[in-house]
């Protein structure tokens, strides 16, 4: 069983405009409502991919319970650490070039009672868990170093997947992470080094690897990603779809990568399926998953390279 940990759910409001007009009057084509956060959408897209999830972390009375119908609908038995107000809204606004313009909201603060409370269920819910995934940014009142706290309560033979950025990933590679999910921006603003070509980029993962990481997967974004694990180094370009969101591509990859590494698959098996989730994610308008017939379409037809 895969446990996902969200620290800071979101409404996403997604919003299709033919082009986003500054200051000036913009309407609306189309508009969906994702009860959302990125670990949330890792425990979705494992459940689209017929495997086993479990949702925890941070929720709020006022409207959470939506969040519970969602995941209940999708199949994912989730439990929560609730807390007061509602949960934030975020705006993404998507114009006929497929340029993402987005509008974050803050959200309520966390009171240290309330984390310990999450550190708690964490510990107590990994006994039964093969794989731990923790992803996405942290709520009012938590300090990055709580990365590290939960990933610590870990059972010992829990497989441990982070997908986070800066301080909060440097926090988290003290624990022996097992998996590592930035982005080229993620990656370059955690080394604070820019990297022009893929040499480049691979440098940057071996650094990760350095700091505690046993695998890295570099998320490149329509130009597919890489994988390291120090040994064997993997390139995987993606197909070309139209891309009609990139909301949640980055979780569809976890979401991938944790049912691989729970199965003991190969780093570049793990590869082929992160860029197929991620791949089949961006071609759904307001989505934060994918569909299982997608993901299997593009999967075939993938090519890993070894560099």
């Amino acid at each position: 069983m895969i446990l996902t940990v969200c620290l800071n759910p979101c409404t996403d409001v997604t919003i299709e405009v033919d082009s986003l007009n500054v200051g000036k009057m913009n309407h609306v084509k189309n508009k969906t409502l994702s009860f959302t956060g990125a670990a949330l959408n890792v425990a979705i897209g494992v459940a689209r991919l017929k495997g086993k999830s479990h949702a925890t972390g941070f929720m709020y009375n006022e409207n959470g319970s939506l969040f519970e119908q969602a995941l209940d609908r999708e199949g994912v038995p989730s439990v929560f650490v609730w807390n007061k107000g509602r949960v934030r809204e975020n705006y993404k606004f998507i114009d006929n070039k497929s340029m993402l313009t987005e509008v974050n909201d803050v959200g309520e603060s966390i009171s240290e009672n309330k984390q310990a409370e999450l550190i708690e269920l964490v510990g107590s819910l990994s006994k039964s868990s093969d794989v731990l995934v923790i992803s996405g940014s942290l709520p009012q009142g938590v300090q990055s170093d709580y990365y590290y706290k939960l990933f610590s309560v870990a059972a010992p033979n829990t497989l441990k997947i982070a997908d986070t950025e800066g301080a909060k990933l440097l926090s988290a590679l003290q624990t022996d992470l097992d998996l590592v999910k930035p982005n080229r921006d993620e990656l370059e603003s955690t080394l604070k080094t820019e990297f022009k070509t893929r040499e480049d980029m691979l440098k940057g993962c071996y650094a990760l690897l350095d700091k505690g990481a046993k695998r890295v997967l570099l998320s490149l974004g329509k130009k597919g990603a890489i994988i390291t694990d120090g040994t064997k180094n993997y390139y995987c370009k993606s197909i070309n779809v139209a891309i009609n969101s990139t909301v949640g591509a980055g979780d569809g990859m976890v979401a991938a990568a944790a049912m691989m590494l729970e199965q003991g698959a190969s780093v570049d098996e793990i590869l082929r399926a992160g860029v197929a989730a991620g791949t089949a994610t961006v071609t759904t308008f307001g989505k934060i998953s994918f569909t299982k017939d997608k993901y299997d379409e593009i999967y075939s037809n993938l090519t890993i390279e070894e560099f």
